[in-house]
């Protein structure tokens, strides 16, 4: 008996598009389903505010005391001239003879910064304006870090008639290394204040979710140079043991969070 080859290929193509149509009825019956559930979870939670998370804040303080171990202090020389090249002229004289002594008492490069200026200077009259001239300034800040020098560096004024002089002040060379051990210190004390209210509270700690630090103005220990009595001079004339660098205190504060769970019944 003969097999029609059509009958059989239609037969074969219905199969197909019948496995093809139960396929898609699942996953439309899957995803109807998860759509239904995920509705019926919104509205059950319609009025019900999220539960939120417990925690505590605490802060911690650190100090660090140490001693100033390098001095700054700035000279200079400002004049004037209706001449520019001669006021530049008499501004470099007197600079030049101050940087040569600087760098004779072994003060390196990197511890010195120049600040050169020239402006015209103008007097206002009824009349008008007169020019007086240019005036030229030039300053350089002096890092100290022998302070056995200091009187020697406030001496060149005298010496060359520097005119542009401030008093000393003395500070911290590296001051990151001190913030980091503050810091340290402040971290435990906050620690330690977490672990006293969370006894009190009857409640465990969990992971900090929060960290927060920040540094107080230092405080120093001793006036500055120019506030000893006489001002710069003064400073000059005595002898390295009779000035005194002081101390700074440096305060690091630090804030932590942290969730907290009731203790196990």
């Amino acid at each position: 008996m003969a097999t029609d080859p059509k009958g059989c290929r239609h037969d074969f193509g219905k199969k197909i598009l019948m496995t093809l149509f139960g396929i898609l009825l699942v996953y439309l019956t899957f995803y109807l389903g998860t759509l239904m559930r995920n509705n019926l979870k919104k509205y059950n939670s319609i009025g019900i505010a999220d539960k939120m998370e417990r925690t505590v804040t605490v802060s911690g303080v650190g100090k660090i005391s140490a001693k100033n171990d390098i001095a700054v202090t700035t000279v200079g020389y400002t004049n004037i001239n209706l001449d520019l090249d001669k006021a530049r002229t008499d501004n470099n004289k007197v600079m030049d003879a101050v940087m040569a002594d600087i760098k004779k008492l072994g003060i390196d490069d990197k511890d010195l910064q120049s600040n050169y200026m020239i402006n015209p200077e103008n007097d206002y009259t009824p009349k008008g304006t007169v020019f007086k001239g240019y005036r030229v300034t030039n300053n350089v800040t002096v890092k100290i870090r022998d302070l056995g020098k200091i009187s020697d560096v406030l001496a060149l004024a005298g010496k060359y008639g520097a005119n542009q002089v401030t008093g000393l002040q003395f500070t911290i060379d590296d001051p990151e290394n001190l913030k980091n051990l503050a810091r340290a210190k402040a971290l435990l004390d906050a620690k330690r204040k977490a672990l006293q209210l969370a006894n009190l509270l009857d409640v465990r700690l969990g992971e900090v979710v929060s960290y927060g630090d920040y540094e107080n103005p230092p405080v120093y220990g001793s006036k500055e140079g120019y506030g000893m009595g006489g001002g710069v001079a003064a400073v000059a004339d005595l002898g390295p043991s009779m000035v005194s660098s002081g101390n700074q205190d440096i305060y690091m504060n630090v804030s932590l969070t942290y969730t907290i769970f009731p203790n196990a019944k």
